[in-house]
């Protein structure tokens, strides 16, 4: 595989200054997960442009928002892999946070004004029962600097003009929480808290309560997603990281695209029911009903798409094209 090609374009003067020449980078189809360690500072769409720009990549898109304030496990897909995205929209995640105790900021973290300040004061016994209040299923309203959409509108839109609009509260379940209480910093109380929860989710939403709920409020000051789905930190890389890798490295740390189909039963066609279950057709068989299928072909091996079973009936369900199967088998001779 060969490095990056870029044609140079036109050198540009300005106020008797010369600019440096830019380059055009030239995309190719790229399929596959990359894991990446998103950075402090940086925006979920900025990390994913960067990572598509370093493998020059004609599609990219990632499996669930960071907040720029946030670091963690982000994983990106690249080419066919962007159709089971969703898959990981509603996975569980995990995450760590640290919460300052006795402050509450406009945006609940350390990027927002503050609004209100109380003095801290509870018991351990008191840390306990918030712990249990908040495991389980639990409501929570979407915060206003927040991604959701309000009549087609982001609500940070909405907040960044000074308009606040109503939010309904929304079910979200809370698998394990810990809250422990650490060291001070600059003399405020904090607390850890390690969380695994369903998708929808906002953490520092769920720091803000609990700071409420023990009588002081509070705001995150650190947030990091440690797993989303099957995929840990442990696994991905950093921007960093991958900068200095050549082109082929890169390629090397693409998981493949049924990586995202973890849980999925596989089933195996024939070429001729292959060829027909990707134009769309049902295929028989003996299979038991399944909700969920990764369906191969057989010579060679190759993942064509997912798919549900049910009366022993095969029914598509995503599907991979042609032209993304035939530069998936390419990319791995």
């Amino acid at each position: 595989m060969t490095t990056a090609e870029s044609k140079p374009l036109a050198v540009v003067e300005c106020g008797g200054q010369t600019r440096a020449p830019r380059t055009r980078v030239q995309r190719r189809p790229v399929h596959g997960v990359l894991l990446l360690d998103k950075p402090y500072g940086l925006s979920s769409n900025n990390a994913l442009q960067k990572a598509k720009w370093l493998l020059r990549a004609e599609k990219a898109g990632h499996t669930g928002t960071l907040d720029p304030l946030a670091t963690g496990v982000l994983p990106i897909c690249f080419g066919a892999a962007t159709k089971f995205s969703q898959l990981h929209l509603d996975a569980d995640k995990s995450y760590e946070a640290i919460a300052v105790l006795g402050i509450q900021t406009s945006t609940a973290d350390a990027e927002g004004d503050v609004i209100a300040e109380k003095p801290v004061d509870f018991k351990p016994e008191q840390l306990q029962a918030v712990q249990a209040q908040f495991t389980g299923p639990i409501s929570q309203v979407p915060p206003m600097h927040s991604a959701l959409k309000k009549d087609g509108k982001a609500l940070y839109d909405y907040a960044r003009a000074g308009i606040e609009v109503e939010r309904e509260a929304r079910p979200v379940t809370i698998h394990a929480l810990s809250l422990q209480e650490i060291e001070p910093d600059k003399g405020h109380r904090r607390l850890k808290i390690t969380v695994t929860c369903s998708k929808g989710t906002y953490i520092r939403t769920l720091g803000e309560d609990i700071g409420l709920a023990l009588g002081c409020g509070a705001h995150l000051s650190a947030l990091r997603r440690t797993v989303t789905g099957p995929f840990g930190a442990s696994q991905c890389i950093s921007l960093q990281d991958l900068e200095a890798m050549s082109e082929p490295e890169r390629q090397a740390r693409l998981l493949p695209v049924d990586a995202l189909l973890n849980g999925h039963v596989a089933v195996t066609l024939a070429p001729e029911d292959a060829g027909r279950f990707l134009s769309g057709v049902r295929r028989r068989g003996s299979w038991p009903d399944c909700a969920r299928t990764a369906v191969y072909g057989h010579t060679p091996r190759s993942l064509l798409g997912t798919a549900h079973v049910t009366a022993g009936e095969l029914i598509p369900g995503r599907l991979l094209s042609p032209i993304e199967i035939q530069s998936i088998l390419e990319s791995e001779v």
